[in-house]
Formats: structure tokens, C-alpha cells, sequence
């Protein structure tokens, strides 16, 4: 760790140098500006123009990689923040027919992402996405809305054995994952950049490894909402072996899941520590609804049974995930001034 003397130039004014191996590497050089990131625990982060340009682009060189790892490096790439990304073939070579196809597939993957260029040995893609047109608490609530969604479309179609309510719910899936990736983006630059940390709604890096871990518990939700569906599209007439008070049963449990879900969105994005002891209170009252309805069930047969089961195990899981949820949500709660806490600094201020 280096360590630099701090200077006074005029009355108020106190400086310090820059190490001359970091300006370099980073091309920093007079008149240029810099962004400085203050943290919570007295640290100062200096930013250089470099760093904070979301102008950034990338070449995957495609010679070498099959279709699967060539898709998942461009979504890596998007990831990143690049907002141009080439794919190229390499010297003399072309792009395969299962390389274009891979770039394609991506490019519906992600939001935001279409082909600019495209020559038979080299693609380029750019993002179209900006920070400023969206906001990190936002997609968080789109995402929950998602998978409730799904999970209310799931289960309705093993009520009414309806399996167009089902591919509906498997077709939102593909939206779900775009918000999370596209969280998982704005995360990794606004990181990078407080400009833009403020940009997505944040007014400090603080909140960023919280609102990752809750993009990716929101994401499992919907997977689970996902697995309900496909339940119901491979079930004997899309329905459940289950008489109407038992599906009745289990319809209220999906409404109390739901019900926590949305509370620990909104007790993160509000940072609401009362609504966040709400859902672990909530938890404690469906936390047996499970295996009370798996024990009230009569004898039958065991695919009826494993198909009833791994419904409600999603649900289990799903109100976990929320309890998770509600967990960071008391951390971001907690971390500022509020009728439960008071904040004091190391100087008594």
C-alpha cells in the first residue's frame, strides 16, 4: 500500500499527488478529470475517464470456442458492459453456421443487443441500453412482477387444466431472464462508475452487492415458477390428482408466497426494515403448509403424488427465496438513519 502526504493549497484547499505508475497506466494526464467515489467507511476511490466510459468494446475471437461457449461469452461480454461486441472468425477463416446462429441467439437473449454489422468472418453487435433508462429499483419490481405472474399463470393452469395458461407463463420466462442480465449489467458498470451508480437510482455503491444477490434470488423464483408451468403442460390433462378444496389449498398458498415476494421487493427498494420483519413473520405462518397438505392427502398413485409435491416444493422455495430477500433488505434498512437506527461516526458526528 502506498501512502501520500496531503498538502494545503490556499485557505481551504487540501491536494494530493497521484502515483505517476497508476497516471500512466490509466493515460491519466493534466486538465483531465477524474471521478472520486466516496464510501461509507472513509475510503475515497479515484475513478479515471477510462474506467467510466461505457463507450467500451470487445472481439471474442470465435475460432477456437464451439456454439455454447461463444453464446455464453457474449452474454459475459454484455455483462461487462461493453457496448460494442465482435465476434470474429479470425485470419482466412470464416464464421460457421452454428457461430452465426449462436451470435443470434444471444442477441435474443439479451436486452437492448442487435447486429450492426455482419461480413462472413466477422459480426459485430451493440447495445443499445443507457443507464439513465432505467433504474435498479425499478427492475427490481419488474422482475418480482414477473415471476408472480408466472407462478399465478402456473398454478391457475392446474386448477382449470388450461395448458395455454402454462406456455404463457413458460413464455415470460425468457423475459425474466433478460431483466436479470440486464440488472447484472447495469450493476457491473454502475460498480465501475459512481456517475452512473446515481444514474441507476443509487446514491452510493453500498446497495450494488445487496440488489446482485436479490436479482438472483428473484431469478430462482422465476425458475420455479417456470418448473410449476411445465408441470402443467406434462400433467394428465394438465391438472393436478387433487379434489377442489386441496387445489384451493394450494392456490392460497400461492397467494400468501406471492404476497411475500412483493413485500421483500418492496421492503429492499424502499429500504423498509418493518416490512422486511413482515415476511419472516409471514414465512413463520406457511412455513408447515407444505407437508400439512401432503399429509391430508389420500392414498394414490406415486407420478399423482411427485407431481403434487414438486408443485408445492417451488412454492417452499420460492417464499425461501423471499425470506432471503428480506434479509438483505434489513441490511440496506439498517444501513441508514431511521426511527430504528441511529448512524454515529468514529468523531461522535
Amino acid at each position: 500500500m502506498e501512502t501520500r502526504k496531503v498538502q494545503r493549497l490556499g485557505p481551504s484547499t487540501l491536494a494530493m499527488t497521484l502515483p505517476a505508475q497508476w497516471t500512466t497506466n490509466q493515460g491519466v494526464e493534466k486538465g483531465d478529470e477524474v471521478s472520486l467515489r466516496i464510501g461509507d467507511k472513509g475510503t475515497l476511490t479515484v475513478l479515471p475517464e477510462s474506467v467510466q466510459s461505457e463507450e467500451s468494446e470487445a472481439v471474442i475471437h470465435a475460432a477456437d470456442l464451439d456454439a455454447d461457449s461463444l453464446e455464453r461469452a457474449i452474454v459475459a461480454q454484455y455483462v461487462l458492459g461493453r457496448r460494442i461486441i465482435h465476434v470474429d472468425a479470425g485470419e482466412g477463416e470464416t464464421l460457421s453456421s452454428e457461430h452465426i446462429n449462436a451470435v443470434y441467439n444471444a442477441e435474443t437473449q439479451l436486452m437492448g443487443l442487435g447486429v450492426i454489422e455482419e461480413t462472413p468472418d466477422r459480426i459485430a453487435i451493440r447495445c443499445s441500453v443507457d443507464a439513465e433508462d432505467f433504474t435498479l429499483d425499478n427492475l427490481i419490481e419488474r422482475l418480482e412482477s414477473t415471476g408472480s405472474t408466472m407462478r399465478n399463470e402456473g398454478i391457475k393452469a392446474l386448477a382449470h387444466g388450461n395448458p395455454d395458461l402454462a406456455q404463457r407463463a413458460l413464455n415470460r420466462e425468457r423475459q425474466a431472464n433478460k431483466i436479470f442480465v440486464l440488472m447484472l449489467r447495469l450493476i457491473f458498470t454502475a460498480y465501475q462508475n459512481p456517475n452512473l451508480a446515481r444514474a441507476v437510482g443509487l446514491d452510493d455503491g453500498f446497495p450494488l452487492i445487496g440488489y446482485r444477490s436479490i436479482a438472483k434470488n428473484l431469478e430462482l423464483t422465476a425458475d420455479n415458477a417456470e418448473d410449476i408451468a411445465d408441470i402443467a403442460m406434462e400433467a394428465e390433462d394438465h391438472s393436478l390428482t387433487v379434489d377442489s378444496s386441496t387445489m384451493k389449498r394450494i392456490r392460497d398458498f400461492t397467494d400468501q408466497v406471492n404476497e411475500m415476494t412483493e413485500q421483500a421487493a418492496h421492503a429492499a427498494v424502499e429500504r423498509d426494515y418493518n416490512a422486511a420483519i413482515e415476511v419472516r413473520k409471514q414465512y413463520a405462518e406457511v412455513e408447515d403448509c407444505v407437508q400439512d397438505i401432503l399429509d391430508d392427502l389420500p392414498e394414490m398413485d406415486n407420478t399423482d403424488l411427485l407431481e403434487i409435491r414438486e408443485v408445492l416444493v417451488s412454492l417452499q422455495q420460492t417464499a425461501e427465496y423471499a425470506v432471503r430477500n428480506a434479509e438483505i433488505a434489513t441490511n440496506l434498512a439498517l444501513n441508514e438513519e431511521s426511527e430504528h437506527t441511529t448512524i454515529r461516526t468514529p468523531t461522535g458526528e
